[in-house]
């Protein structure tokens, strides 16, 4: 189970850098484990964003980071929002740093550094306001 190869404390770690990259940015994270993928790992993606409803932040700037272990497939899926703005190879950068972690089994480094680049990256287009944002969505992690 996905769930059980986290520690407690590689939980808190991750959900961490969610809090702090979205005190940069107004865009919202979230990340999803689960133990096995058995389609497309891009489709599966789209799944999970759609059964966590990330669809309906009000700036459509949410990113899923998408994780199966046992499988060792990943993806980065962010919401039309972000797509409208940023280049075609924004998250190709943060895969590849995320990659190489996780080549080395550093899946809870891996998934802080990803969130931490892209929370930067999202400042700069998706810039955090303190008066009038809010946290539209869980930054806890969740598995399937």
């Amino acid at each position: 189970m996905a769930e059980q190869l986290f520690s407690k404390e590689e939980k808190s770690i991750i959900e961490a850098a969610i809090h702090a990259a979205e005190r940069e940015t107004s865009g919202e994270i979230q990340v999803h484990i689960e133990s096995h993928c058995k389609i497309d790992v891009l489709d599966r993606a789209a799944e999970v964003f759609e059964m966590l409803k990330m669809h309906k932040t009000q700036n459509r700037n949410a990113v899923l980071f998408y994780l199966a272990v046992d499988d060792h497939k990943f993806a980065i899926l962010g919401d039309a929002g972000i797509n409208r703005v940023v280049p075609k190879d924004f998250w190709e950068n943060i895969k590849e740093e995320m990659a190489l972690h996780f080549r080395q089994g550093k899946y809870t480094e891996g998934l802080r550094k990803g969130i931490e680049m892209s929370g930067q990256q999202l400042q700069s287009h998706f810039p955090y306001d303190q008066k009038g944002d809010e946290n539209e969505l869980p930054d806890e992690i969740s598995f399937g």
